[in-house]
């Protein structure tokens, strides 16, 4: 009886340290996103962390600012997600793709920039305020970006599980469902609480992101 020998072709040096650049890019995207976020808010006249969600800061006449960051932070998200697929664990193109449409929804975030609200940028009036078509779409693109991440978290924990790593099981876990219901708290009853809430569930989940990505990019898989 004979046996078939699968020989699996190496992967030439080149494509290797690129993987490893994409990695890297994917985990500075996280503190990018959040040093911006915390500058911006500090310095910017009107901006108050309880009371205006960060997508507000792409508005105004240093919009640009944060439609950038946005912008960045997707690409460097994507580009991250791109180099798990060639990893070895089994569920790692899953898990590429909900990372990869995370930083999607990140760029359409940058595309398709949020209203003014509630007093900022500084002379726009208190309230909710009127939802444009493109501040819909900014919805829509975060939408999409917070629901893959959560699966993301999901997955990630599930695996976690099978390979006996419980403790990196229980923290994706509880980080996706912190998020998650920091989400539907914020949509069901915004105010200062809950906003403050959110955006420490936008904290913790770059910072699973993150962890994610370096953990792919010690492991040595790519």
């Amino acid at each position: 009886m004979t046996e078939a020998i699968t020989f699996h072709p190496a992967r030439p040096a080149r494509a290797v340290g690129r993987s490893r650049r994409l990695l890297v890019g994917g985990v500075l995207a996280g503190p990018i996103f959040v040093g911006s976020a915390l500058v911006q808010g500090l310095t910017r006249d009107g901006f108050d962390f309880r009371r205006h969600p960060v997508s507000v800061l792409s508005t105004g006449d240093l919009g640009w600012i944060q439609i950038a960051t946005f912008l960045a932070t997707g690409l460097l998200t994507i580009g991250g997600a791109g180099a798990l697929r060639r990893t070895e664990p089994v569920g790692a193109v899953r898990l590429s793709r909900l990372l990869t449409l995370y930083g999607v929804g990140l760029v359409g975030a940058g595309l398709f920039s949020a209203d003014p609200v509630d007093g900022f940028p500084a002379g726009t009036p208190r309230g909710a305020g009127q939802i444009s078509w493109h501040g819909g779409l900014h919805f829509v693109a975060a939408a999409v970006g917070f629901v893959a991440l959560i699966m993301a978290t999901v997955l990630v924990a599930r695996r976690a599980v099978r390979a006996g790593d419980r403790a990196w099981a229980t923290l994706s876990l509880a980080t996706g469902a912190y998020f998650a219901v920091a989400w539907v708290a914020l949509i069901v009853r915004p105010g200062p609480v809950t906003m403050v809430g959110f955006g420490l569930a936008v904290l913790a989940s770059w910072a699973w992101v993150t962890a994610t990505l370096t953990r792919a990019a010690r492991a040595g898989t790519t």
